[in-house]
């Protein structure tokens, strides 16, 4: 698949987009605290998109044949779970660690971002992950700029997560979004051994660095979605949609 560059006309939708993930994750942060089960969050936000008038991506997707249908309109993923966590009955504990992601299609584009929130009072590695994480996205998005390369943002968000000792999650990583929610290029949180493409003005991309405490195996469970550390660690995400923009730093698409 080709890599599509975006028109000014159409990054104007994905910032309506992003505004309305954005916001609605800054909503879900206010929302989590110790006994809250998750399943409010996925009512919410199944509620809050209908009275924007947006839907979800995620809901019903299927990037494969062996994936059933994702049946719910975020990801919740809890401690051990990275990522594709299905929202089911479980209320949230004193120090565990949630990771949100969720995106919405707004007139046919789709915004896409991520966030981990602790609940309560969490521990001090598990603050220090949340930061190391949080700090490569930074990373890549600043480095995130025309005449740079698909490289140098997989070089940043590497260089920013190696010197904590904690493991670089292999096979999952950023992408492309447009009108789909997963578009090329797929974006590796590590070095590759060529430059990559150049970055170019209207490239959108979704940054999404994935860290665990423990080592950098993880599992799919048998629901055919949730991903979770093979060794049980507590592991971190965060997501932002970002454009290229011709001699300047990215715009973040996705703040609230």
């Amino acid at each position: 698949m080709a890599v599509k560059l975006k028109s000014e006309d159409e990054l104007r939708v994905m910032r309506e987009a992003g505004k309305i993930v954005g916001q609605t994750l800054a909503r879900i942060r206010e929302m989590i605290r110790p006994g809250l089960n998750v399943l409010e969050i996925e009512e919410f936000v199944k509620d809050e998109f209908k009275r924007v008038g947006v839907t979800s991506p995620f809901l019903h997707y299927s990037p494969a044949p062996k994936y059933p249908p994702y049946p719910s309109n975020i990801c919740i993923s809890v401690n051990d779970q990275l990522v594709h966590g299905i929202p089911r009955s479980r209320v949230l504990k004193e120090g565990d660690l949630v990771s949100l992601d969720l995106g919405a299609t707004h007139k046919g584009y789709v915004g896409d971002a991520a966030i981990t929130v602790g609940v309560g009072n969490i521990s001090p590695e598990a603050q220090r992950l949340m930061k190391v994480t949080e700090d490569a996205l930074e990373a890549g998005i600043k480095v995130a700029r025309t005449g740079r390369h698909l490289n140098d943002i997989r070089g940043a968000i590497e260089d920013t997560i190696r010197p904590s000792g904690f493991s670089i999650v292999r096979g999952y990583g950023g992408h492309g979004v447009g009108r789909d929610m997963h578009e090329e290029p797929h974006i590796e949180n590590v070095r590759q051994r060529f430059r990559g493409m150049p970055l170019r003005h209207g490239l959108v991309l979704a940054l999404e660095p994935m860290v665990n405490i423990g080592g950098p195996d993880v599992e799919e469970g048998s629901d055919g979605w949730t991903v979770s550390t093979k060794d049980g660690s507590l592991c971190c995400h965060f997501e932002h949609t970002i454009a290229i923009r011709e001699g300047r730093e990215a715009e973040i698409l996705t703040l609230p």
